[in-house]
């Protein structure tokens, strides 16, 4: 457990990720990233996630938070083509219903950083993730809840209907809902 006293720092806008580090009993403070997530024009799913996640850190870098900051970002991948949050219901449609009957990847690239002394940590996690076959009426009734909509792949794992599109998982339950929490929680122990 990391009982170090020091203020821990995440830019994030996620309410997932908020959670996952409070599994950890740490106490978080949020600080706002308005990083733009769509002009990398990286085509490997890992590093691009790693990339992402440390432009994030350097978008937060002028608030000079002193502490430990965690930056994040998930992508959905099937073979070589990236799905990020939905733009509208049509693409959550068109998403979902091209996952339907097939395994994809969840990357999340992330940062810790220690902005005290320099110390720094910036990896990613992948978890192989099955749909069952999906029909129309489910996936039009699940978008209508709105909750695809500020979820990378068009669906969360956790907390919602969701759930029930997934037949099995291979990897990192917490990384699909968004942050790899073993991953994390040792980066944070390495820059302490």
């Amino acid at each position: 457990m990391i009982k170090e006293k020091i203020n821990i720092y995440l830019a994030s806008k996620s309410p997932r990720r908020k959670k996952l580090l409070a599994l950890l009993n740490l106490k978080i403070r949020v600080i706002k990233c308005n990083y733009r997530e769509d002009h990398l024009e990286i085509k490997q799913p890992a590093r691009l996630v790693k990339e992402l996640a440390l432009h994030k850190l350097e978008a937060v870098s002028h608030h000079n938070p002193k502490g430990i900051i965690i930056t994040a970002d998930t992508i959905v991948v099937y073979g070589k083509k990236i799905l990020n949050k939905p733009l509208n219901k049509k693409d959550a449609f068109r998403m979902l219903s091209f996952l339907s009957g097939k395994t994809h990847t969840v990357y999340t690239g992330f940062c810790v950083y220690n902005s005290i002394t320099g110390k720094m940590v910036n990896s990613y996690e992948k978890t192989g993730v099955t749909f069952r076959s999906l029909n129309r009426k489910e996936i039009l009734d699940y978008i209508e809840t709105g909750s695809p909509m500020d979820k990378a792949g068009a669906y969360g794992i956790q907390d919602d209907y969701g759930a029930v599109f997934i037949s099995r998982i291979n990897g990192c339950y917490y990384n699909v809902v968004g942050l790899p929490l073993t991953k994390v929680h040792q980066a944070i122990l390495k820059v302490l």
